[in-house]
């Protein structure tokens, strides 16, 4: 098969027939083997109806429905696992995203070899309370993943299918699967700017929430790449630094009490009545239970079934 795109959807019961519609007179023309699979993420409304009734009427409709909702994450990873096309087109189903960009999509994806082309909506039609704080959020994870995208969030992307098969995608995730795609090897990653539509029905599902999530699932994409498998090098170099800045602290205070006392015949306070002892113990505890957590969480990571999983592009025997 040569493309699959995946509508993951929630309560969007007024959009879909209209997007299937509008995503056959794009591609029909194309001459391309292809197939829609919608995912319905646990929809309370009747999405799951108008899915059963796009398949009967359309040979290449596919449909994956969740029991309850359980985020784009995981629509995503269930497509990604059911998606049978050399091309893997995603996009949302609110209408928000134009199906006219998939022959130039699947072009880049074939022509340029890119592993993935992610839309930049240059132009959007939403309010300010979302776009002020999706450019402060592209910036900073331009800034940490050192991946020149203007638009991480952008739900209109393409990808080959190996890098859908390789990567997975959990929680919040969805957001940085450039990141996740690139930490597995697949590093040709383009941006096209795409036509950005202004919601024709229904309301948005998410909030400003998304924003401080987003940030969240940053940290922990980062430091799961860069320490998953060494979790010494990160809390055992801190464990390290703090414990021996409080027992270089410790030493000053008592070095510095013998010289009153040895050298220069006065008497000095005890070290215990100087608060910065108790800053110098503190910084040894500490040190001491971050060497310790990374101790542990070295045993966890060399006991782990995933602690040789390595991506092999090819071989030759």
């Amino acid at each position: 098969m040569d493309l699959s795109i995946l509508v993951p959807l929630y309560n969007e019961e007024e959009s879909l027939k209209e997007l299937l519609s509008w995503i056959r007179r794009v591609v029909d023309p194309l001459d391309l083997a292809y197939e829609v699979v919608f995912v319905d993420d646990g929809s309370s409304d009747t999405s799951w109806k108008v899915v059963e009734a796009l398949k009967e009427a359309n040979d290449m409709v596919r449909g994956i429905r969740f029991r309850r909702n359980y985020g784009k994450s995981a629509a995503l990873y269930c497509g990604f696992e059911a998606a049978k096309g050399d091309v893997v087109i995603t996009m949302d189903a609110d209408l928000q995203d134009s199906p006219d960009e998939v022959p130039e999509l699947v072009k880049m994806i074939r022509e340029q070899d890119f592993h993935i082309v992610s839309g930049w909506k240059k132009k959007r039609y939403d309010p300010l309370g979302k776009t002020l704080p999706s450019k402060i959020f592209n910036r900073t994870v331009r800034w940490v993943s050192g991946i020149k995208l203007h638009d991480f969030n952008c739900g209109l992307k393409a990808y080959k299918n190996e890098v859908v098969k390789n990567i997975e995608v959990y929680g919040e995730m969805h957001r940085y699967i450039p990141l996740i795609a690139k930490q597995a090897g697949f590093d040709r990653i383009g941006e096209k700017v795409v036509q950005h539509q202004e919601r024709k029905y229904g309301v948005t599902k998410f909030g400003i929430e998304r924003t401080i999530k987003g940030f969240l699932d940053l940290l922990s994409v980062t430091f799961i790449s860069k320490f998953g498998k060494r979790p010494m090098h990160l809390f055992g170099a801190l464990g390290t630094l703090m414990f021996m800045l409080g027992l270089g602290s410790s030493l000053y205070l008592g070095m510095k009490k013998l010289l009153y006392v040895f050298y220069y015949k006065l008497s000095a306070p005890l070290i215990a009545d100087s608060p910065y002892f108790y800053i110098a113990l503190a910084c040894m505890v500490i040190g001491t239970q971050l060497f310790l957590a990374g101790f542990l969480g070295e045993l966890v990571s060399r006991n782990g079934s995933e602690r040789n999983n390595y991506h092999i592009s090819e071989t030759i025997d």
